[in-house]
């Protein structure tokens, strides 16, 4: 009897089984409130590495102050600056409320300091087990939140497009897997992508700082993830404050997106190393703009995707030469102005399982994009100004893209205000605006 060889890792078990459905999803991931060092799995040493420079860097501070640098419950260390001051490690400057004290450190304890700032000079919270943050991606996936048509309807509800496209849209943002958004500039493919970002709505954990194979990894980014904050109200802690509660997040890059980005970024200086991007839009959605145009050759970028795209996984060397695998577990948008077919070949396209061509709006389309637009700059949509738009500019002439409508009649509301008057669309106006858009005919000034 042949046997099926076991997947290489939980990741590819994942992917391996069948469809997820609503009915599986696990119930809803909250790290819960450490009760005793034990349930951090974090040892004692690390800990007091961790006290030693933060009271190195700020003099004096409370046991309370100390806690919530280390985003750990004051219960849990307490007895940790009870143990160091019994050790003359610290000392008690004053007392505080509470029971609480004010710590410095003695001379013992700032040789401790250095020793451990030469190690690595983070500070911070406490790290988190890369072995809890790999159960929390499993229970926070993309792959399990599923929008329906009614939440992309809705993502959607502020721009004009195509119906047809939506009927692709739907089941790609559905399956948080690939999709690859192509077509000539100007038609939307980024205001589509970021409204595809705002159909997954349930917030997720992820941990501040990571502990891999005893290296330390800054995972929180402010500019990738939006913190939501907790409720005023709750005077008790809801999870465990090394784990940061964000919406699911949206890392979005464009020409500047190198090799580096891709990679864990090791501090030389400070001896802490960050998370590459792709790690931290885990659970999230991973936007490509302008794919093609980044300095990096795209092939060598499309090479370096290959693998995560198709077990879900990806590899990563750590500052002390160890490759990990870490779970490639996003949806991923390419954007391009250029042709899939010059860019990628059939290898590649098959791991995107989405391919979709933003073409260029017809005439009826752009008509709606113009009604569509018009009242946000108080103009009043003229159906005969718009059939002399269309004569005049567009017929013969030019190709329609969907960016147009909206860049014409801002310019027109721009001329109406500079000469203090209510916007409109006359025939002068918008003579005026092509002619500034296009650059394709003579000065016309009578406004």
């Amino acid at each position: 009897m042949s046997m099926v060889p076991p997947p290489s890792n939980q990741f590819e078990a994942a992917e391996s089984q069948e469809p997820f459905l609503v009915s599986d999803r696990l119930p809803p991931f909250k790290p819960a409130v450490p009760k005793a060092l034990e349930d951090t799995k974090l040892n004692n040493i690390l800990i007091e590495d961790l006290i030693y420079k933060v009271l190195l860097s700020r003099g004096v501070m409370t046991g309370r102050e100390v806690s919530a640098e280390l985003c750990l419950p004051f219960s849990i260390l307490a007895p940790i600056l009870t143990d160091l001051k019994n050790r003359m490690f610290i000392g008690h400057k004053n007392a505080a409320s509470m029971g609480d004290y004010e710590y410095i450190l003695a001379d013992p304890g700032r040789e401790k300091a250095l020793s451990a700032i030469e190690y690595s000079a983070y500070m911070g919270s406490a790290p988190v087990l890369y072995e809890d943050y790999l159960e929390s991606v499993l229970q926070q996936s993309i792959r399990l939140e599923q929008p329906d048509e009614e939440t992309v309807d809705k993502a959607f509800r502020d721009l004009v497009l195509d119906p047809e496209l939506f009927k692709i849209i739907g089941p790609a943002v559905n399956s948080g897997r690939g999709l690859f958004l192509y077509g000539a500039p100007g038609n939307g493919k980024t205001s589509i992508a970021e409204r595809i970002c705002r159909c997954f709505k349930n917030d997720i954990y992820i941990p501040r700082t990571l502990l891999i194979d005893g290296q330390l990894v800054k995972l929180f980014d402010p500019q990738c993830h939006e913190e939501v904050s907790g409720d005023p109200n709750d005077l008790l802690p809801q999870y465990d404050a090394r784990w940061v509660k964000i919406k699911r997040p949206v890392v979005m890059v464009g020409g500047e997106l190198t090799m580096e980005s891709l990679e864990i970024k090791f501090n030389e200086l400070l001896r802490v190393s960050e998370a590459p991007l792709q790690l931290k839009a885990n659970c999230g959605v991973f936007l490509i703009d302008d794919f093609g145009r980044q300095r990096v050759h795209h092939e060598e970028l499309l090479n370096r995707w290959i693998v995560p795209l198709e077990k879900r996984i990806d590899y990563l060397t750590l500052p002390n030469g160890k490759k990990i695998e870490v779970p490639f577990d996003e949806l991923i948008l390419f954007s391009t102005n250029l042709d899939p077919k010059d860019l990628v070949d059939d290898a590649f396209l098959r791991r995107i399982p989405y391919k979709i061509h933003v073409c260029d709006p017809d005439e009826a389309t752009f008509k709606r994009l113009m009604a569509f637009i018009a009242p946000r700059y108080g103009i009043k949509f003229d159906e005969s100004k718009f059939e002399y738009l269309m004569s005049t500019h567009y017929r013969g002439k030019r190709p329609f893209r969907a960016c147009q409508a909206r860049d014409i009649l801002e310019q027109v509301y721009n001329a109406c205000n500079y000469h203090r008057r209510q916007p409109e669309m006359t025939e002068a106006f918008l003579d005026a605006a092509c002619h500034n858009y296009f650059a394709a005919m003579g000065n016309k000034t009578d406004l």
